[in-house]
């Protein structure tokens, strides 16, 4: 007779579930046992790295993965990047054991008793099943509701005892759907409020790239005639940054981003919230006398934006329907921008210099994964993102998503056969914070690259000291940290770059190496403005 293992095995093997992250413990040893010879494990250090190792892994290959972490202590490692991945809409089936159920009532060591709350509010669906025959069923409802409009991460609690239990009949396997087209009188209205603009303007968000409809957007931008911007701290590039009506990432405070559209009437903003705002700097939410058009595929973020009518919708297919109704406007496109000035030569470089090197050496088809918050104004500035799904952050603001998540994203590289080059770009401060990863990447012997600004402190925290006038705040410097010997200690290669015209040749070895390469680059301390 099938157990609920084999039953639930054969589900994950039709579901195209056969890679696991995670970080075994006790409790998933019954689930983990016998492991198929079909089935990879990517082994992390720590939950936190299996975490974002996985949310990278689904957004690069498009499809869902699977987390499967130790129970609640390492429910709570973790909890940081499922935050993360909840923000960034990547849908995840996130597994935990569970003490065996003769002795849940007595809540013995490494019992959740509260399982399916944990993982709240950071999770679409949370289900401990009352019984174990209904664990595979379980999955494929995790399944159906991680990949439905807005994708997200779910949470299954599974008792270490329920594996080896006789299974019922397998359930069905169901396709599900994953992209919804908006009410079509009201795009139809949408369309004649853009017609009847005088100044329109787009602003993007993440949506638009995880929908592949780069091309849509820019038909819509030209037969509007308008200035492009992504929405504040976007987690995916969102538009062909050279193109000449492409205008940069609105800054994310209030006044502000108002002040920023000062001059337009009607503000189209499509696959991103209404608006990610930090810090609080008052203002009107618009320019006076604007209207802003909001097309979403999540009914939350909707009802949560203070201004705007909406729509519900999948991003490409609301932007092709509009490209459809609109007539191309009647105005010249915007003048483009002006590229910025060159950096000055200053030693340390500062990092722009450092950023302007790597973006005269950046591969056509590579991937940027970026944590480095303080210098994160100058490397959108010097590197413009060309080609779709070739940028990943964290839209949660949280550190320790950057390194591991470069790592799902290589292996994803590999595993789809694109095999396009991977940049991580992490700050010196985020590099610890799941420093583990390198050890898997190195593992895997993925041909990673972490290039490592190196300013000894956390500038973004002396930043946002300086706008909100709160002096001597503690640890935010960080000395006596050698990024070299740590990286060689997890197995990579490592080289300090110490001046940017050397950056050039460490990347393209680091790219043609059979392991991991950081680069610690030095940088100035200077501390950048916020805003």
């Amino acid at each position: 007779m099938a157990t609920v293992r084999d039953t639930t095995y054969d589900l994950l093997r039709a579901l195209g579930l056969t890679t696991v992250f995670g970080n075994p413990g006790s409790t998933e040893e019954p689930f983990l046992a016998d492991f198929p010879a079909d089935f990879r494990y990517v082994h992390a250090l720590q939950e936190a790295s299996a975490m974002a190792m996985a949310d990278g892994y689904a957004q690069a290959t498009g499809r869902p993965a699977h987390v499967n972490l130790h129970t609640a202590p390492g429910i709570g490692n973790g909890m940081g990047n499922l935050v993360t991945a909840w923000h960034n809409k990547t849908p995840l089936i996130v597994t935990a054991g569970q003490q065996t159920r003769e002795m849940l009532l007595i809540e013995p060591r490494l019992a959740s008793p509260r399982a399916v709350e944990l993982t709240q509010p950071y999770v679409k669906w949370a289900h401990e099943p009352a019984r174990a025959q209904d664990v595979p069923a379980a999955f494929m409802r995790a399944y159906a509701s991680a990949v439905q409009p807005p994708a997200g991460p779910v949470f299954l609690s599974l008792p270490m005892d329920d594996w080896g239990q006789p299974a019922d009949p397998p359930p069905q396997v169901r396709t599900v759907a994953t992209r919804f087209a908006p009410d079509p009188d009201r795009l139809r209205g949408f369309a004649t409020t853009l017609a009847a603009a005088r100044a329109p303007a787009l602003v993007l968000g993440a949506a638009v790239d995880r929908a592949d409809a780069w091309a849509t957007a820019v038909a819509l931008a030209e037969r509007l005639a308008a200035p492009v911007w992504a929405a504040p701290a976007p987690e995916r590039a969102v538009f062909p940054e050279s193109h000449p009506q492409f205008r940069g990432v609105l800054p994310y405070a209030i006044g502000p981003l108002a002040e920023a559209l000062r001059g337009h009437d009607t503000v189209l903003v499509v696959g991103a919230p209404v608006f990610r705002y930090y810090p609080h700097v008052p203002g009107d939410y618009l320019p006076a006398d604007a209207q802003l058009l909001h097309v979403t595929d999540d009914p939350d973020e909707a009802a949560r934006a203070p201004v705007g009518e909406s729509l519900l919708g999948d991003a490409g297919l609301a932007m092709a329907g509009l490209v459809e109704l609109l007539p191309p406007a009647d105005r010249p496109p915007p003048p483009a921008r002006d590229a910025p000035a060159p950096p000055e030569a200053t030693d340390p470089p500062s990092a722009d210099a450092v950023f302007a090197a790597l973006a005269g050496q950046w591969p056509t088809d590579g991937v940027l994964v970026q944590e480095s918050p303080s210098n994160l104004a100058a490397l959108r500035r010097r590197l413009r993102v060309d080609r779709p799904r070739s940028y990943f952050t964290m839209a949660s603001g949280g550190l320790g998503f950057g390194l591991p998540a470069a790592v799902g994203i290589a292996l994803a590289e590999r595993d789809t056969g694109r095999g396009r080059p991977v940049v991580a770009v992490v700050g010196d401060g985020s590099f610890h914070y799941s420093v583990q990863a390198l050890w898997t990447a190195a593992q895997l012997g993925l041909p990673l690259a972490v290039v490592v600004p190196v300013n000894r402190q956390y500038a973004i925290l002396k930043a946002f000291a300086e706008l909100k006038h709160t002096p001597g705040v503690p640890a935010l410097d960080l000395p006596g940290l050698d990024v070299t010997a740590v990286a060689h200690g997890y197995g990579c290669a490592a080289e300090v770059v110490e001046s940017p015209d050397r950056l050039g040749p460490a990347l393209a070895a680091a790219l043609a190496a059979d392991r991991p390469t950081v680069l610690p680059v030095p940088i100035s301390t200077d501390v950048p403005r916020i805003l």
